[in-house]
C-alpha cells in the first residue's frame, strides 16, 4: 500500500493476534452493548435472557455462566444437527469460555449488568459497542484459530449439508431471533435483551463486518507465526 511517497508495508503474522484481539474486544462489544439497554445482537440476545432469569435465584451466576451455558447448548444441537463429534469440536468451546470469562472481566470494570441511567452514556455505549463487535468479528473470520460455537455452527452445517454459509447464516439469525422472542417471553416475561438495538444491530452488523475485514485486507497479513501449532488447533 502507498501514503504519498511512502510505502506501507503489511503487517504479517497477524493470525494469532487476530484471535486474541477479537476474542478480547467482542467481549467488551457486548459488555458495551449490554449497558446501553437498547437490545443486544440474536447471537448475545439467548445468554443475557437466561442470565436474567437465573440470577434471580442465584445471585452467584453471572453472564459469563449463562454465555458458556449457553453455547454447550449449541454444541450439542450441532452435534446432533451434523450427525457426527470432531474432538475439535472442544477447542471451540474452550475459545467460549475464554470469551466468557472476559465478559464478566469487562461487566465487572463497567459496573456489572445494569444500564447507564443517562441517555446519552447509553448512545455512545451502544454505538461503540456494536462498532467493537463488527471489528473483533472481522479479525475472528480472518484467523484460523478455534471459532466459538455460534460461528462454527454454521460453517459446520453449510459444510454436511453443502448449503452456502450465506444462507445458513440467515437461516441462523432468523432461528436465533425467534429463540430469544420465546425465552424473553416464557423466562422473563418481557422484551428484556431485546430491542430497536436488535434491530439496528441486525441491519448494519454485516457491511459493518465487511468494511472492516476490507481495512484489515488491506494492512495485515494473517498467516501464522505457529502453523504447526495452528493446524492442531483448528477445526
Amino acid at each position: 500500500m502507498r501514503l504519498g511517497f511512502f510505502e506501507m508495508k503489511k503487517l504479517t503474522k497477524c493470525n494469532e493476534l487476530a484471535f486474541i484481539v477479537g476474542t478480547v474486544f467482542c467481549a467488551l462489544g457486548v459488555c458495551l452493548t449490554i449497558k446501553s439497554g437498547f437490545g443486544l445482537s440474536m447471537i448475545a440476545a439467548p445468554p443475557y435472557i437466561l442470565h436474567h432469569k437465573i440470577a434471580h435465584y442465584a445471585e452467584w451466576f453471572s453472564h459469563g455462566m449463562a454465555e458458556a451455558l449457553w453455547q454447550l447448548f449449541v454444541m450439542i444441537v450441532m452435534v446432533i444437527a451434523v450427525e457426527r463429534f470432531n474432538h475439535r469440536y472442544l477447542y471451540s468451546f474452550g475459545a467460549a469460555i475464554i470469551s466468557s470469562v472476559l465478559i464478566d472481566f469487562w461487566l465487572m470494570i463497567f459496573g456489572g449488568v445494569g444500564v447507564y441511567s443517562t441517555f446519552a452514556a447509553r448512545i455512545i455505549c451502544f454505538i461503540f459497542g456494536e462498532l467493537i463487535t463488527a471489528f473483533s468479528i472481522a479479525c475472528l473470520f480472518r484467523t484460523t484459530l478455534p471459532l466459538q460455537i455460534h460461528e462454527l455452527i454454521v460453517v459446520e452445517i453449510s459444510e454436511k449439508y453443502k448449503i452456502r454459509e450465506e444462507k445458513v447464516k440467515f437461516a441462523n439469525d432468523i432461528l436465533l431471533l425467534a429463540i430469544s422472542l420465546a425465552l424473553a417471553l416464557l423466562l422473563n416475561h418481557s422484551f428484556d435483551g431485546i430491542g430497536v438495538g436488535t434491530v439496528i444491530i441486525t441491519m448494519v452488523n454485516a457491511p459493518l463486518i465487511r468494511m472492516f475485514g476490507h481495512f484489515l485486507d488491506m494492512h495485515f497479513e494473517f498467516e501464522s507465526a505457529f502453523p504447526k501449532i495452528t493446524e492442531k488447533l483448528s477445526v
